[in-house]
């Protein structure tokens, strides 16, 4: 496992297999089906290309964004910590302080032992990024594997295309094109079928405003409530309009934007226990 910020082979493995499912399908795929010289075949081959690019460029924004670092100078304020009651301790009920860090957890965030910090509103480390997914960048990297999803999409549909449309004839180079459409299309199978699993889980993730750690956390908690014949509601559940403005913004046209940025500041967040704010979250 690579230090955070340095280039790993997961990365250039991600990169490798946008370049060769981007040459595959420009160069291969549509010339077997459209032609490229075509109106059609243009056109599809700068559509897919703004997608490949559009791939690439939410990729690299995830891979080298700060996921959240917790402030030096956060102190946990004895009202935030009286209303957050979920956020202490396990055993103790003390307030969370990380002990490697030598400061207190702001709510929702947790210790990574890859970054060797705390992250806010951690989410998971991935390889495939060589980061967290933390409160800076989780929208990027949502916005990143669901554009991942369409292009894999476009790109079986242009594949399956160019491999019904190669000439029957053996002519010099048409079998290994053949051969090679193929194969990136049956690479591209559990490639599209990872991304859609992927993109659903937290697709639900965001409609309950949870993160990874908090569903498995939840889970555990929602035991423990059932077996005192308590009900439990994971707190930070406002509803899924409010959970969508939370995670993607105030901005419904900017959901999908992958310049927009996520609201709060990742130290404090709204739970349903709360009042009403006035103000909208800064």
């Amino acid at each position: 496992m690579g230090r955070p910020g340095y280039v790993t082979v997961p990365i250039l493995s991600v990169l490798a297999a946008i370049g060769y499912v981007y040459y595959t399908t420009v160069f291969l795929a549509i010339p077997a089906w459209l032609g490229l010289a075509t109106q059609a075949g243009l056109a599809n081959a700068a559509a897919f290309t703004a997608l490949a690019a559009a791939c690439v460029a939410t990729y690299a924004v995830a891979v080298s964004r700060d996921p959240g670092r917790v402030p030096a100078s956060f102190v946990p304020d004895a009202e935030v910590a009286e209303s957050s009651i979920h956020e202490i301790k396990r055993k103790g009920g003390d307030l969370r302080y990380c002990q490697k860090c030598s400061h207190y957890k702001p709510p929702r965030a947790h210790h990574c032992r890859a970054c060797k910090r705390c992250v806010l509103r951690m989410d998971h480390h991935c390889i495939w990024i060589n980061n967290c997914v933390g409160h800076e960048n989780y929208k990027i990297f949502l916005v990143f594997v669901l554009y991942a999803v369409i292009a894999s999409f476009y790109s079986m549909v242009l594949i399956i295309g160019g491999v019904m449309h190669l000439p029957k004839d053996e002519q010099p180079g048409s079998d290994s094109s053949r051969k090679s459409i193929i194969v990136c299309g049956i690479l591209l199978c559990p490639l599209t079928l990872a991304l859609m699993v992927l993109l659903g889980w937290h697709v639900y993730l965001i409609l309950h405003n949870k993160t990874t750690i908090e569903y498995h956390e939840g889970v555990r908690a929602m035991w423990l409530a059932e077996k005192a014949g308590n009900p439990y509601h994971h707190p930070y559940n406002l509803g899924i309009y409010e959970n969508l403005v939370s995670v993607l913004g105030p901005n419904m046209f900017c959901w999908l934007c992958p310049i927009s940025r996520n609201i709060g500041n990742g130290v404090r967040f709204r739970t349903s226990y709360d009042i009403p704010l006035s103000t909208p979250p800064m």
